[in-house]
């Protein structure tokens, strides 16, 4: 197993791509009524450079995980929250999760190809310019300045997520941990979330990198209630066929800026 127009605030921003993690601030956050006071809610992510993949010391590491600088040129909106199940329910008209059912749950039990119906349809419903992230651009996301295992360190207790060891079993409320620096939660744990690459060896591309053209997999990051501490960290991906759904798998969406 591998690998929304609303409220806006100052961005401060010391160095022209290197983004650290004490520099970042919250930015800008997009707002999008989908019905029924539903909303959904992006925040602005800053281009910049970090190092993608984990270092030899790194505990849970896999050889794989080949640690190489790489640069995203333009900035992006990435969802605070992982879809939940009533954004999902707003936009398609059911609610696919199986084992646990609420409205500010991820929504899960979801494939790849699924996902992308969904964002099709919320394209439709919206302004448009909705997808997955790319997995740079969602280990980017994910360590907002930080080169840790985790974007809080590098160790991981039940407090900080839902993982394993939480033993709670199960996916949690969205927002219920600290968010990270750019203001994401969730990052770590919860729902395993769908990237838009499919899987490929690193590095592929140093600047904009997205997945190989061809391949029988697709990309999950950010490990979930299921997995282990390791599986939660920053830099780990694990890879399912597109057509794949399980109880814990979600998204997290990005949206071209």
């Amino acid at each position: 197993m591998k690998r929304i127009l609303g409220i806006a605030v100052v961005l401060g921003l010391m160095g022209a791509l290197t983004v650290m993690a004490q520099e970042v601030k919250p930015e800008k956050v997009e707002v999008i009524d989908l019905g029924k006071d539903v909303k959904l809610e992006m925040v602005l992510i800053p281009a910049g450079k970090f190092k993608m993949g984990s270092p030899a010391s790194e505990v849970g590491r896999r050889s794989d995980e080949k640690q190489h600088e790489v640069t995203l040129t333009k900035p992006y909106y990435m969802g605070k929250y992982e879809v939940t199940q009533e954004q999902w329910e707003a936009v398609m008209g059911n609610n696919p999760s199986v084992r646990t059912k609420g409205a500010r749950l991820p929504v899960t039990d979801v494939s790849w190809n699924d996902c992308q119906e969904f964002i099709k349809k919320l394209n439709a419903k919206t302004n448009g310019g909705y997808r997955l992230p790319t997995e740079a651009e969602w280990e980017y996301a994910c360590r907002a300045g930080t080169t840790t295992a985790y974007f809080f360190g590098n160790k991981i207790t039940p407090k900080d997520a839902n993982y394993d060891d939480s033993k709670i079993d199960k996916p949690v409320a969205v927002g219920r941990y600290k968010p990270n620096a750019f203001g994401l939660y969730d990052m770590h744990g919860n729902a395993g979330e769908w990237c838009e690459d499919r899987l490929g060896d690193y590095p592929f591309a140093l600047t904009d990198p997205k997945g190989p053209a061809e391949g029988e997999y697709r990309v999950v990051r950010g490990g979930s209630f299921y997995l282990n501490e390791s599986g939660a960290r920053s830099s780990n991906q694990n890879f399912f066929k597109p057509s794949y759904r399980l109880f814990t798998f979600g998204l997290r969406l990005a949206k071209t800026k």
